[in-house]
């Protein structure tokens, strides 16, 4: 079954990502990474609100301190407060790496992880140089165990926290594997490998289905608990990349998309590439989970 998305607003993001919803003010929040700003869009009454980051913001968490949020910046982690601009910086990620941070998400735990990718220079092929972290409510950072990844995507939680699904964008597989204090069992759930678009950004809905943007694609598929695309979101633009579950009901599946890298010829056939797009589904999603640590 297939129904489209439909534009909320002509953002026009050079790459936006990161889109959460935050169930305490009924606001979305999302980043523009290589405008290095930071969203919040309130769908009641189409407020809209943006930061100027010092740096490009990657991803980043809602917080249980009311009006904190944990940012992963392109060198690093840290809280920023939303009224007052206070930052404080947590540490740096893989520095001396030719790296940044990419996607991240909160476990049900209150733990924050996320994923680095590799930044080519010059004629340089992209390659596996990053990695998956997990920042603990105590603030240390620790590495997982999941292998080199060149462009991490895809982080999201099954509603038990038992599972964590991941990807490198680049291989086209989204893996899912055992996740706890530890994490095994690393296994194969979605193989678009045969695809020319590649996995982005997901989120999981509370029967467990894994939505996922397809880059390149113009949708977001819905997967079910055994990897199985039972249901499809047409975005009319070419790159969406993540999407999140909000509104009252949390029905309502947004969805961030990106003009970076297009030509101009394509963004003339491309209008509202860049824009926030959003669709009623018969799913509920899961509050969003909050960063548990506090800042110091």
């Amino acid at each position: 079954m297939s129904v489209q998305a439909s534009l909320v607003l002509d953002a026009r993001n050079t790459l936006g990502e990161g889109v959460t919803w935050c169930t305490r003010n009924q606001s979305l929040y999302w980043t523009d990474i290589h405008a290095s700003m930071l969203w919040r869009y309130r769908p009641a009454d189409g407020n809209t609100r943006r930061w100027p980051m010092p740096e490009r913001l990657a991803s980043f968490a809602l917080c249980e301190n009311d009006g904190w949020l944990l940012l992963g910046l392109a060198s690093g982690l840290a809280f920023f407060h939303e009224d007052s601009g206070e930052m404080i910086r947590v540490t740096d990620v893989e520095r001396g790496l030719p790296t940044r941070l990419n996607d991240g998400a909160c476990d049900r735990q209150g733990r924050f992880v996320f994923g680095t990718l590799h930044e080519p220079v010059g004629d340089e092929a992209r390659r596996a140089a990053g990695h998956f972290y997990r920042l603990h409510t105590n603030l240390v950072l620790e590495q997982l165990p999941l292998g080199e990844v060149a462009i991490s995507n895809s982080i999201a939680f099954s509603p038990d926290g038992g599972t964590m699904y991941y990807c490198d964008s680049i291989t086209r597989i989204v893996h899912s594997c055992r996740y706890g204090d530890s994490v095994a069992d690393v296994r194969v759930h979605i193989d678009l490998s045969q695809q020319q678009s590649e996995p982005d950004g997901s989120a999981v809905d509370s029967e467990g289905g894994l939505w996922n943007a397809e880059w390149g694609a113009g949708r977001v598929v819905r997967y079910d608990p055994h990897g199985k695309p039972d249901r499809v979101i047409t975005v009319p633009t070419q790159q969406p990349t993540r999407v999140a579950f909000g509104g009252e009901r949390l029905n309502m599946l947004y969805i961030t998309s990106a003009r970076d890298g297009l030509s101009d010829d394509a963004l003339a056939n491309d209008p509202h590439a860049g824009g926030l797009f959003a669709v009623e589904v018969p799913f509920t999603g899961m509050p969003e989970p909050c960063f548990a640590g506090r800042p110091a």
